[in-house]
Protein backbone atom coordinates (compact mmCIF):
# COMPACT_ATOMS: atom_id res chain seq x y z
CA UNK A 1 0.00 0.00 0.00
CA UNK A 2 1.13 3.52 -0.72
CA UNK A 3 1.57 6.08 1.67
CA UNK A 4 -0.98 8.28 -0.14
CA UNK A 5 -3.82 5.32 0.09
CA UNK A 6 -2.60 4.90 3.90
CA UNK A 7 -2.46 8.64 4.98
CA UNK A 8 -6.26 8.57 3.34
CA UNK A 9 -7.54 5.24 5.58
CA UNK A 10 -6.09 6.16 8.82
CA UNK A 11 -7.67 9.63 8.09
CA UNK A 12 -11.31 7.82 7.19
CA UNK A 13 -10.63 5.52 10.73
CA UNK A 14 -9.95 8.52 13.01
CA UNK A 15 -12.73 11.21 11.29
CA UNK A 16 -15.09 12.00 14.80
CA UNK A 17 -17.90 14.41 14.84
CA UNK A 18 -16.20 16.61 17.28
CA UNK A 19 -13.11 17.01 14.54
CA UNK A 20 -15.51 18.31 12.09
CA UNK A 21 -16.09 22.33 11.74
CA UNK A 22 -19.39 23.58 12.09
CA UNK A 23 -19.59 24.94 8.72
CA UNK A 24 -18.73 22.10 6.94
CA UNK A 25 -21.65 19.83 9.24
CA UNK A 26 -23.72 22.92 8.44
CA UNK A 27 -22.50 22.68 3.82
CA UNK A 28 -23.76 18.46 4.34
CA UNK A 29 -27.26 19.66 5.60
CA UNK A 30 -27.14 22.03 2.57
CA UNK A 31 -25.80 19.01 0.19
CA UNK A 32 -28.43 16.98 1.90
CA UNK A 33 -31.68 18.86 1.30
CA UNK A 34 -30.15 19.44 -2.13
CA UNK A 35 -29.83 15.58 -3.03
CA UNK A 36 -33.36 15.40 -1.50
CA UNK A 37 -35.13 17.53 -3.68
CA UNK A 38 -33.08 15.81 -6.77
CA UNK A 39 -34.02 12.67 -5.73
CA UNK A 40 -37.80 13.15 -5.11
CA UNK A 41 -38.33 15.35 -8.59
CA UNK A 42 -37.83 12.56 -10.35
CA UNK A 43 -40.79 10.93 -9.50
CA UNK A 44 -42.94 8.76 -11.96
CA UNK A 45 -40.03 10.28 -14.95
CA UNK A 46 -38.50 6.61 -17.07
CA UNK A 47 -36.47 5.57 -16.55
CA UNK A 48 -36.65 5.72 -12.61
CA UNK A 49 -40.25 3.65 -12.03
CA UNK A 50 -38.03 0.31 -13.75
CA UNK A 51 -35.98 0.50 -11.27
CA UNK A 52 -38.77 0.71 -8.73
CA UNK A 53 -40.09 -2.27 -10.42
CA UNK A 54 -36.78 -4.25 -10.43
CA UNK A 55 -36.66 -3.39 -6.54
CA UNK A 56 -40.30 -4.54 -5.84
CA UNK A 57 -39.06 -7.68 -8.34
CA UNK A 58 -35.92 -8.71 -6.81
CA UNK A 59 -36.18 -7.06 -3.20
CA UNK A 60 -37.75 -7.90 -0.09
CA UNK A 61 -41.40 -6.55 0.74
CA UNK A 62 -40.41 -4.26 2.68
CA UNK A 63 -37.69 -3.48 5.17
CA UNK A 64 -35.95 -0.83 7.21
CA UNK A 65 -35.03 1.57 4.50
CA UNK A 66 -37.03 3.81 2.55
CA UNK A 67 -37.32 4.27 -1.70
CA UNK A 68 -38.15 8.02 -1.87
CA UNK A 69 -39.92 8.60 -5.06
CA UNK A 70 -42.83 6.32 -4.00
CA UNK A 71 -42.44 5.88 -0.17
CA UNK A 72 -41.79 2.00 -0.08
CA UNK A 73 -39.56 0.39 2.23
CA UNK A 74 -36.97 -1.77 1.11
CA UNK A 75 -33.92 -3.53 2.32
CA UNK A 76 -30.85 -1.08 2.56
CA UNK A 77 -29.59 -2.16 -0.90
CA UNK A 78 -32.61 -1.68 -3.38
CA UNK A 79 -33.13 1.98 -1.42
CA UNK A 80 -29.58 2.30 -2.30
CA UNK A 81 -29.95 1.36 -5.76
CA UNK A 82 -33.39 3.28 -6.32
CA UNK A 83 -32.74 6.74 -4.64
CA UNK A 84 -28.91 6.26 -6.35
CA UNK A 85 -31.00 6.47 -9.81
CA UNK A 86 -33.65 9.08 -9.30
CA UNK A 87 -31.64 11.37 -7.10
CA UNK A 88 -29.42 11.60 -10.93
CA UNK A 89 -32.43 12.16 -13.02
CA UNK A 90 -33.56 15.70 -13.33
CA UNK A 91 -29.46 17.04 -13.46
CA UNK A 92 -29.54 19.44 -10.44
CA UNK A 93 -27.36 17.36 -8.20
CA UNK A 94 -24.51 18.80 -7.04
CA UNK A 95 -21.16 18.92 -8.81
CA UNK A 96 -17.17 18.97 -7.29
CA UNK A 97 -15.46 21.06 -9.75
CA UNK A 98 -12.24 19.66 -9.86
CA UNK A 99 -12.93 16.06 -8.78
CA UNK A 100 -15.72 16.31 -11.60
CA UNK A 101 -17.62 14.45 -9.27
CA UNK A 102 -21.03 14.20 -8.19
CA UNK A 103 -21.07 13.07 -4.73
CA UNK A 104 -24.44 13.45 -3.65
CA UNK A 105 -26.39 10.94 -5.76
CA UNK A 106 -23.79 8.83 -4.60
CA UNK A 107 -22.93 8.99 -1.01
CA UNK A 108 -26.52 9.65 0.27
CA UNK A 109 -28.52 7.01 -0.82
CA UNK A 110 -25.91 4.84 0.67
CA UNK A 111 -25.03 6.45 3.89
CA UNK A 112 -28.84 7.20 4.32
CA UNK A 113 -30.05 3.63 3.60
CA UNK A 114 -27.11 2.03 5.75
CA UNK A 115 -27.86 4.40 8.43
CA UNK A 116 -31.57 3.54 8.67
CA UNK A 117 -30.70 -0.07 8.68
CA UNK A 118 -27.84 0.21 11.13
CA UNK A 119 -30.78 2.62 13.54
CA UNK A 120 -27.95 5.55 13.24
CA UNK A 121 -28.25 8.81 14.23
CA UNK A 122 -28.17 12.24 12.02
CA UNK A 123 -24.89 12.74 13.92
CA UNK A 124 -23.60 9.41 12.62
CA UNK A 125 -24.80 10.43 8.85
CA UNK A 126 -23.45 13.45 8.73
CA UNK A 127 -20.05 12.16 9.99
CA UNK A 128 -20.33 9.07 7.35
CA UNK A 129 -21.38 11.60 4.88
CA UNK A 130 -18.46 13.63 5.23
CA UNK A 131 -15.98 10.50 5.09
CA UNK A 132 -17.57 9.69 1.36
CA UNK A 133 -17.26 13.42 -0.26
CA UNK A 134 -13.53 13.61 1.52
CA UNK A 135 -12.76 10.47 0.24
CA UNK A 136 -14.28 10.46 -3.03
CA UNK A 137 -13.45 13.84 -4.10
CA UNK A 138 -9.58 13.37 -3.57
CA UNK A 139 -9.87 10.15 -5.21
CA UNK A 140 -11.51 11.78 -8.59
CA UNK A 141 -8.61 14.15 -8.39
CA UNK A 142 -6.10 11.11 -8.14
CA UNK A 143 -7.85 9.99 -11.65
CA UNK A 144 -7.32 13.34 -13.31
CA UNK A 145 -8.74 14.75 -16.55
CA UNK A 146 -8.11 11.78 -18.65
CA UNK A 147 -10.18 9.17 -16.56
CA UNK A 148 -13.58 11.56 -17.32
CA UNK A 149 -13.13 11.47 -20.89
CA UNK A 150 -13.70 7.84 -21.53
CA UNK A 151 -15.33 6.75 -17.82
CA UNK A 152 -18.05 8.43 -15.79
CA UNK A 153 -16.17 9.59 -13.18
CA UNK A 154 -19.49 9.66 -10.53
CA UNK A 155 -20.10 6.00 -11.75
CA UNK A 156 -16.58 4.87 -11.11
CA UNK A 157 -15.00 6.98 -8.16
CA UNK A 158 -18.97 6.92 -6.56
CA UNK A 159 -18.75 3.28 -6.12
CA UNK A 160 -15.65 4.01 -3.49
CA UNK A 161 -17.09 7.23 -1.92
CA UNK A 162 -20.42 5.23 -1.18
CA UNK A 163 -18.75 2.53 0.20
CA UNK A 164 -16.17 4.94 2.54
CA UNK A 165 -19.87 6.77 3.79
CA UNK A 166 -21.19 2.96 4.82
CA UNK A 167 -17.76 1.89 6.07
CA UNK A 168 -17.86 5.09 8.49
CA UNK A 169 -21.27 3.92 9.58
CA UNK A 170 -19.59 0.81 10.65
CA UNK A 171 -17.41 2.38 12.22
CA UNK A 172 -14.45 0.68 10.30
CA UNK A 173 -11.03 0.41 11.39
CA UNK A 174 -7.46 1.52 8.41
CA UNK A 175 -7.12 -1.99 7.60
CA UNK A 176 -10.68 -2.55 7.16
CA UNK A 177 -10.88 0.74 5.13
CA UNK A 178 -8.20 -1.03 2.96
CA UNK A 179 -10.18 -3.90 2.18
CA UNK A 180 -13.13 -1.71 1.45
CA UNK A 181 -11.47 0.54 -0.96
CA UNK A 182 -10.28 -2.77 -2.90
CA UNK A 183 -13.20 -4.28 -2.99
CA UNK A 184 -15.39 -0.78 -4.18
CA UNK A 185 -12.47 -0.36 -6.57
CA UNK A 186 -12.76 -3.55 -8.13
CA UNK A 187 -16.56 -2.98 -9.09
CA UNK A 188 -16.08 0.39 -10.10
CA UNK A 189 -17.45 1.19 -13.78
CA UNK A 190 -19.78 3.16 -16.10
CA UNK A 191 -18.58 4.74 -19.77
CA UNK A 192 -20.22 7.82 -21.24
CA UNK A 193 -20.88 6.07 -24.68
CA UNK A 194 -24.56 6.15 -23.63
CA UNK A 195 -24.61 9.66 -24.74
CA UNK A 196 -24.69 9.11 -28.09
CA UNK A 197 -27.50 7.01 -27.97
CA UNK A 198 -29.76 8.98 -25.46
CA UNK A 199 -29.67 5.76 -23.61
CA UNK A 200 -30.66 5.82 -19.68
CA UNK A 201 -27.16 4.39 -18.30
CA UNK A 202 -26.82 7.49 -16.79
CA UNK A 203 -29.12 6.39 -13.45
CA UNK A 204 -28.05 2.63 -14.19
CA UNK A 205 -24.20 4.28 -13.19
CA UNK A 206 -25.50 5.94 -9.57
CA UNK A 207 -27.42 3.17 -8.79
CA UNK A 208 -25.00 0.48 -9.01
CA UNK A 209 -22.54 3.08 -7.56
CA UNK A 210 -24.42 3.47 -4.17
CA UNK A 211 -25.81 0.16 -4.20
CA UNK A 212 -22.16 -1.43 -4.89
CA UNK A 213 -20.40 0.60 -2.32
CA UNK A 214 -23.09 -0.30 0.04
CA UNK A 215 -22.11 -4.29 -1.05
CA UNK A 216 -18.27 -4.02 -0.28
CA UNK A 217 -18.82 -2.31 2.84
CA UNK A 218 -21.16 -5.12 4.40
CA UNK A 219 -19.30 -7.49 2.71
CA UNK A 220 -16.46 -6.32 4.59
CA UNK A 221 -17.45 -6.16 7.59
CA UNK A 222 -18.40 -10.11 7.77
CA UNK A 223 -14.66 -10.17 6.58
CA UNK A 224 -14.29 -10.09 2.70
CA UNK A 225 -11.13 -9.15 1.41
CA UNK A 226 -9.88 -6.73 -1.10
CA UNK A 227 -6.92 -5.80 -3.06
CA UNK A 228 -4.06 -3.65 -0.95
CA UNK A 229 -3.33 -1.28 -3.31
CA UNK A 230 -6.40 -0.79 -5.48
CA UNK A 231 -6.07 2.63 -6.26
CA UNK A 232 -1.84 3.11 -7.33
CA UNK A 233 -1.26 -0.72 -7.80
CA UNK A 234 0.20 -1.84 -10.83
CA UNK A 235 -3.05 -3.15 -11.91
CA UNK A 236 -5.05 -0.89 -9.91
CA UNK A 237 -7.90 2.13 -11.42
CA UNK A 238 -5.31 4.20 -12.24
CA UNK A 239 -3.19 1.72 -14.14
CA UNK A 240 -6.22 0.71 -16.04
CA UNK A 241 -8.27 4.15 -16.04
CA UNK A 242 -5.85 7.05 -16.07
CA UNK A 243 -2.88 8.43 -17.83
CA UNK A 244 -2.23 11.57 -15.68
CA UNK A 245 -2.82 9.91 -12.32
CA UNK A 246 -1.71 12.18 -9.00
CA UNK A 247 -1.47 10.04 -6.06
CA UNK A 248 -0.62 13.31 -3.87
CA UNK A 249 -4.23 14.23 -4.20
CA UNK A 250 -5.50 10.84 -2.27
CA UNK A 251 -3.54 12.86 1.23
CA UNK A 252 -4.07 16.58 0.27
CA UNK A 253 -3.99 18.35 3.40
CA UNK A 254 -6.81 15.96 5.02
CA UNK A 255 -8.53 16.93 7.97
CA UNK A 256 -7.33 21.15 7.23
CA UNK A 257 -8.67 21.03 3.57
CA UNK A 258 -12.27 20.06 3.64
CA UNK A 259 -13.28 19.43 0.17
CA UNK A 260 -17.14 18.94 0.70
CA UNK A 261 -17.25 22.91 1.02
CA UNK A 262 -16.01 23.32 -2.31
CA UNK A 263 -19.03 21.45 -3.97
CA UNK A 264 -20.89 23.26 -5.99
CA UNK A 265 -25.02 23.12 -6.38
CA UNK A 266 -26.53 23.40 -9.89
CA UNK A 267 -28.54 26.11 -10.91
CA UNK A 268 -29.94 25.22 -14.16
CA UNK A 269 -31.17 21.57 -14.96
CA UNK A 270 -28.67 20.53 -17.17
CA UNK A 271 -25.30 19.23 -17.70
CA UNK A 272 -22.98 21.16 -15.63
CA UNK A 273 -20.40 21.55 -18.59
CA UNK A 274 -23.33 24.11 -19.78
CA UNK A 275 -23.67 26.19 -16.85
CA UNK A 276 -20.40 28.72 -17.51
CA UNK A 277 -21.82 29.62 -20.75
CA UNK A 278 -25.33 29.46 -19.43
CA UNK A 279 -24.39 32.27 -17.15
CA UNK A 280 -22.28 34.32 -19.47
CA UNK A 281 -25.07 34.37 -22.21
CA UNK A 282 -27.35 35.37 -19.68
CA UNK A 283 -25.57 38.34 -18.38
CA UNK A 284 -24.51 39.64 -22.03
CA UNK A 285 -28.00 39.13 -22.65
CA UNK A 286 -29.43 41.75 -20.15
CA UNK A 287 -26.51 43.70 -20.50
CA UNK A 288 -26.73 44.58 -24.26
CA UNK A 289 -30.58 44.05 -23.82
CA UNK A 290 -31.05 41.40 -26.51
CA UNK A 291 -33.51 39.58 -27.33
CA UNK A 292 -32.80 35.85 -29.18
CA UNK A 293 -33.62 37.13 -32.51
CA UNK A 294 -31.00 39.85 -31.99
CA UNK A 295 -28.67 36.56 -32.47
CA UNK A 296 -27.04 35.37 -35.35
CA UNK A 297 -24.62 33.08 -33.56
CA UNK A 298 -22.99 32.49 -29.95
CA UNK A 299 -19.43 30.78 -29.42
CA UNK A 300 -19.24 29.19 -26.47
CA UNK A 301 -15.22 29.16 -25.39
CA UNK A 302 -14.79 25.69 -23.50
CA UNK A 303 -12.86 23.39 -21.75
CA UNK A 304 -11.53 20.01 -23.90
CA UNK A 305 -13.96 18.37 -20.93
CA UNK A 306 -17.05 19.82 -22.38
CA UNK A 307 -16.80 18.95 -25.78
CA UNK A 308 -15.63 15.41 -24.84
CA UNK A 309 -19.25 15.15 -23.44
CA UNK A 310 -21.24 17.62 -24.50
CA UNK A 311 -20.09 17.28 -28.01
CA UNK A 312 -22.04 13.68 -28.16
CA UNK A 313 -24.98 15.29 -28.73
CA UNK A 314 -26.29 17.08 -32.01
CA UNK A 315 -29.67 16.59 -32.02
CA UNK A 316 -31.45 15.54 -28.92
CA UNK A 317 -33.75 12.95 -29.19
CA UNK A 318 -34.80 12.96 -25.34
CA UNK A 319 -35.40 15.18 -22.77
CA UNK A 320 -32.93 13.98 -20.41
CA UNK A 321 -29.82 14.18 -23.66
CA UNK A 322 -31.31 17.62 -23.95
CA UNK A 323 -29.39 18.39 -21.19
CA UNK A 324 -25.89 17.79 -23.07
CA UNK A 325 -26.93 19.70 -25.93
CA UNK A 326 -24.79 23.09 -24.95
CA UNK A 327 -26.87 24.84 -28.11
CA UNK A 328 -30.29 23.26 -26.60
CA UNK A 329 -29.46 24.36 -23.03
CA UNK A 330 -28.42 28.15 -24.47
CA UNK A 331 -31.61 28.34 -26.47
CA UNK A 332 -33.86 28.09 -23.13
CA UNK A 333 -31.47 30.65 -21.71
CA UNK A 334 -32.09 32.78 -24.81
CA UNK A 335 -35.72 32.65 -25.27
CA UNK A 336 -37.00 31.89 -21.91
CA UNK A 337 -34.28 33.46 -19.81
CA UNK A 338 -33.85 30.28 -17.53
CA UNK A 339 -33.11 26.24 -18.13
CA UNK A 340 -34.79 24.56 -15.29
CA UNK A 341 -36.98 21.74 -15.10
CA UNK A 342 -40.32 23.36 -16.92
CA UNK A 343 -38.63 24.74 -19.72
CA UNK A 344 -36.81 21.49 -20.46
CA UNK A 345 -39.58 19.54 -20.11
CA UNK A 346 -42.15 21.75 -22.38
CA UNK A 347 -39.36 23.44 -24.68
CA UNK A 348 -36.63 22.17 -25.44
CA UNK A 349 -37.94 19.07 -27.67
CA UNK A 350 -40.96 20.95 -29.30
CA UNK A 351 -40.68 24.66 -29.57
CA UNK A 352 -39.00 25.42 -32.92
CA UNK A 353 -37.39 28.57 -31.97
CA UNK A 354 -35.03 26.35 -29.39
CA UNK A 355 -34.15 24.63 -32.12
CA UNK A 356 -33.16 27.37 -34.34
CA UNK A 357 -31.33 28.91 -31.77
CA UNK A 358 -29.36 25.40 -31.18
CA UNK A 359 -28.41 25.67 -34.81
CA UNK A 360 -26.56 28.88 -34.04
CA UNK A 361 -24.23 27.69 -31.74
CA UNK A 362 -21.08 26.36 -31.36
CA UNK A 363 -17.61 25.19 -29.08
CA UNK A 364 -14.84 26.22 -29.25
CA UNK A 365 -11.41 25.00 -27.11
CA UNK A 366 -9.70 28.21 -25.81
CA UNK A 367 -6.90 27.76 -23.71
CA UNK A 368 -7.38 30.19 -20.93
CA UNK A 369 -10.77 28.03 -19.90
CA UNK A 370 -9.03 24.30 -20.76
CA UNK A 371 -5.59 25.54 -18.35
CA UNK A 372 -8.55 26.47 -15.27
CA UNK A 373 -10.29 23.57 -15.46
CA UNK A 374 -11.22 21.51 -13.77
CA UNK A 375 -10.39 23.28 -11.02
CA UNK A 376 -12.27 26.59 -12.15
CA UNK A 377 -14.86 26.36 -14.62
CA UNK A 378 -15.15 29.56 -16.77
CA UNK A 379 -17.72 30.78 -18.44
CA UNK A 380 -16.67 32.61 -22.13
CA UNK A 381 -19.07 33.80 -25.08
CA UNK A 382 -18.91 35.45 -28.56
CA UNK A 383 -21.80 36.64 -29.57
CA UNK A 384 -22.64 38.24 -33.03
CA UNK A 385 -25.74 40.04 -33.56
CA UNK A 386 -28.27 41.21 -36.79
CA UNK A 387 -26.95 44.88 -36.46
CA UNK A 388 -23.40 43.58 -37.20
CA UNK A 389 -21.96 43.99 -33.02
CA UNK A 390 -19.23 41.27 -31.95
CA UNK A 391 -19.75 41.22 -28.01
CA UNK A 392 -18.55 39.20 -25.63
CA UNK A 393 -19.52 37.66 -21.90
CA UNK A 394 -17.50 36.17 -19.16
CA UNK A 395 -18.38 34.84 -15.98
CA UNK A 396 -15.74 33.17 -13.50
CA UNK A 397 -17.91 32.09 -11.36
CA UNK A 398 -21.13 29.80 -12.35
CA UNK A 399 -24.21 30.48 -10.00
CA UNK A 400 -23.93 27.88 -7.76
CA UNK A 401 -20.02 27.53 -7.60
CA UNK A 402 -18.83 28.40 -3.83
CA UNK A 403 -17.96 31.72 -4.24
CA UNK A 404 -21.77 32.05 -5.99
CA UNK A 405 -23.06 29.73 -3.48
CA UNK A 406 -26.83 29.34 -3.06
CA UNK A 407 -28.23 30.60 0.58
CA UNK A 408 -30.73 28.74 2.68
CA UNK A 409 -33.16 30.76 1.83
CA UNK A 410 -32.49 29.31 -2.27
CA UNK A 411 -32.09 25.99 -1.62
CA UNK A 412 -35.51 25.95 0.43
CA UNK A 413 -37.04 27.24 -2.99
CA UNK A 414 -34.98 24.81 -5.09
CA UNK A 415 -36.46 21.83 -2.98
CA UNK A 416 -39.79 23.37 -3.22
CA UNK A 417 -39.76 23.66 -6.96
CA UNK A 418 -37.93 20.58 -7.63
CA UNK A 419 -41.03 18.56 -5.23
CA UNK A 420 -43.86 20.78 -6.88
CA UNK A 421 -42.65 19.51 -10.57
CA UNK A 422 -43.07 16.19 -9.67
CA UNK A 423 -45.92 16.14 -7.35
CA UNK A 424 -43.85 13.96 -4.95
CA UNK A 425 -45.11 15.35 -1.98
CA UNK A 426 -47.46 18.31 -1.06
CA UNK A 427 -46.39 21.86 -0.24
CA UNK A 428 -46.74 21.00 3.81
CA UNK A 429 -45.06 18.12 3.23
CA UNK A 430 -42.09 19.53 1.37
CA UNK A 431 -41.76 21.94 4.83
CA UNK A 432 -41.71 19.13 7.03
CA UNK A 433 -39.06 17.62 4.97
CA UNK A 434 -36.83 20.70 5.32
CA UNK A 435 -37.23 21.29 9.16
CA UNK A 436 -36.31 17.74 9.35
CA UNK A 437 -33.15 18.51 7.68
CA UNK A 438 -32.08 21.53 9.54
CA UNK A 439 -32.12 19.92 12.19
CA UNK A 440 -30.76 16.64 11.39
CA UNK A 441 -27.96 16.81 14.26
CA UNK A 442 -30.93 16.39 16.47
CA UNK A 443 -31.96 13.20 14.83
CA UNK A 444 -31.57 10.09 17.29
CA UNK A 445 -33.06 8.16 14.20
CA UNK A 446 -33.86 7.93 10.82
CA UNK A 447 -36.07 5.84 9.95
CA UNK A 448 -38.94 8.20 9.26
CA UNK A 449 -37.01 11.01 7.12
CA UNK A 450 -39.56 9.75 4.12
Amino acid sequence: MSQHTQALTEFLAGLQYEQIPDTVLARTEDLFLDWLASALASAGSHPISLFERYAEQMGPAEGPARIFVNGKSSSAYFAALVNGASSHLVEQDDLHNSSVLHPATVVFPAALAAAQDLGKSGRDLLVASVAGYEAGIRIGEFLGRSHYRIFHTTATVGTLAAAVAVGKLMGFDQKQFTHLLGSAGTQAAGLWEFLRDAADSKQLHTAKAAADGLLAAYLTKDGLTGAQNILEGDQGLAAGMSKDANPAALSDRLGSRWALVETSFKFHASCRHTHPAADALLDLMQREQLQADDITSVITRVHQGAIDVLGRVVVPQTVHQAKFSMGTVLGLIALYGKAGLTEFHTHALTDPRVGAFREKVSMMLDAQVDDAYPARWLGRVEVNTRDGRNLHGAIDEPKGDPGNTLSREELEDKFRRLVAFSGARSADEAGALIDRVWRLREASQLNDLA
